[in-house]
């Protein structure tokens, strides 16, 4: 932990980078990834949960003014049934450093595990989101992004409250699926999703 706040006090281009989605039934997994301007702070930084939804708004207006770069990437659900949920939030934290339209020095990324590919040096830091500001920017633009995905969605599939539980296994969705059946935007490799496809047989 120490060798992170070390290099997030040298100055130098560090990319924190978070993913968000992995225990949603639907959708994408959204991930981002932001390289902070020291010049240009951003009060309130944190893990995107810790927030209410207003405040993960405004955050995320905060930091794609001020950053100095930044980029939101995904890998898609038929990504996610082919690799695992696992490997895709890796491919998806890779998109998104890879779209950063600064190469960074150094990557800071929340989890146990690294992305392949990186075009730096890079740190896996557990609970990252809670402790370094530009990871927890990331989750916080990860995050913005992907509600903003449910709300679409739950526009074009109304029956499933998306917008109210943005994906996840509530007890409303699975009620809802098992009424309506499985969409594309379901995980199909997921078990509540594959069991009402077993049933529909």
């Amino acid at each position: 932990m120490q060798q992170g706040l070390v290099f997030q006090s040298r100055g130098d281009l560090i990319a924190g980078v978070d993913e968000v989605g992995r225990g949603p039934l639907a959708g994408d997994v959204v991930a981002a990834a932001v390289i902070l301007d020291s010049g240009q702070p951003i009060p309130g930084l944190t893990d995107s949960k810790a927030l209410t939804a207003k405040r993960r708004e405004l955050l995320s207006e905060q930091i794609k003014e001020r950053a100095l770069s930044w980029c939101i990437a995904s890998a898609s659900v038929a990504e996610i049934d082919t690799l695992n949920i696992l490997q895709a939030s890796l491919l998806a934290m890779q998109r998104a450093v890879a779209g950063l339209s600064l190469i960074p020095e150094f990557c800071q990324i929340d989890g146990n595990k690294l992305p392949a590919g990186l075009p730096c040096p890079a740190e896996a830091i557990i609970r990252g989101d809670s402790l370094i500001a530009a990871i927890g920017a990331a989750s916080i633009l990860a995050k913005v992004r992907r509600d903003a995905d449910m709300v679409a969605l739950d526009q074009q599939y109304p029956h499933y409250g998306f917008a109210r539980h943005k994906g996840y296994p509530t007890p409303a969705h699975l009620a809802a699926l098992q009424v309506h059946g499985v969409i594309n935007a379901h995980r199909r490799s997921y078990a509540p999703v594959k069991a009402i496809l077993a049933q529909n047989k």
